[in-house]
């Protein structure tokens, strides 16, 4: 049952939806939880992990409450990061989304994250599954690049600029140039060993947020390559990692927006294939599902 009181390590709000919690790593990043009822502190168990991704929105504590229905069914914890806005200059909104700033590596902020969890609650958590909408999305996937080897699979949905899984193309628009940027090269069959399902609404068709203009710092030669709307860039994206060898699966979800509450059950349906597979997955395939 839902413990009611303090345990005799942890704290009451430490137990089922947390509250959120500084990172010990970096203490201007915070994070929340939701701990299954059934995990005991004396006889910690076997969980698996759901890391979730705000987008430029940051509602960490919604996003974490979006998944507690889903964790109890298949029992795992969830971690929800939040990244603040401005944290390298007043009212800087997208560090994050590219893993780096000019003062935070925010891929090991999360790394960290998970390794605190597993302090805290005596449990083991060497590949998780990684979620995240709009400029969660944009993480989700590029965290995939960087860190393939911490990942059991990932599902990116409506990122608005994407980073393709291509080598002969300079970070960010492609991932050459990874191991200048973080300090580790890019390896293509790790990244194709991680099962890929991309997300969008068929409506979401604004491109008023994602254009790079030529003028802006985040600008590169042919970082708009990927095409215009998000449907557009996210099927780029699917082609790329097909290419790559990565067993891809794209949800166009019909009357959707870009509104991530509404894109959640493939999501769901890609975490309960990666839980509850016991046969080998083959490379290369890509299934366009409604």
């Amino acid at each position: 049952m839902k413990p009611t009181t303090h345990g005799d390590r942890l704290s009451f709000y430490q137990f089922g939806a947390t509250t959120m919690f500084a990172s010990r790593f970096d203490q201007r990043f915070s994070y929340c939880l939701y701990v299954p009822e059934s995990y005991d502190e004396h006889t910690p168990g076997d969980y698996s992990l759901i890391v979730a991704i705000h987008g430029t929105g940051r509602d960490a504590p919604r996003l974490r409450n979006e998944f507690i229905e889903f964790a109890e069914a298949e029992q795992c914890f969830v971690l929800v990061p939040l990244f603040p806005a401005g944290i390298s200059t007043p009212g800087e909104l997208n560090a994050y989304k590219y893993l780096a700033g000019d003062d935070a590596r925010y891929d090991l902020v999360l790394l960290d994250m998970v390794a605190e969890l597993e302090e805290t609650y005596r449990l083991n958590f060497d590949r998780f599954f990684l979620t995240g909408f709009s400029g969660g999305g944009h993480f989700t996937h590029r965290f995939l690049y960087v860190h393939p080897e911490r990942l059991s699979g990932v599902s990116i949905v409506s990122p608005g600029v994407v980073t393709l899984c291509d080598p002969d193309l300079p970070w960010p628009a492609g991932v050459g140039g990874l191991e200048d940027e973080f300090g580790r090269s890019f390896n293509a069959a790790a990244v194709a060993a991680v099962p890929a399902n991309l997300v969008v609404g068929d409506d979401d068709t604004e491109t008023w947020e994602i254009s790079v203009a030529p003028d802006s710092t985040a600008y590169i030669p042919d970082v708009n390559a990927a095409g215009v709307t998000r449907i557009t860039r996210l099927r780029a994206l699917a082609a790329s990692l097909e290419h790559n060898g990565n067993t891809v699966s794209v949800d166009l979800v019909p009357g959707v927006a870009h509104e991530g509450y509404h894109l959640l059950k493939p999501t769901f349906r890609a975490i309960r294939q990666v839980l509850h597979s016991d046969e080998p997955r083959s490379e290369g395939t890509t299934q366009v599902l409604s």
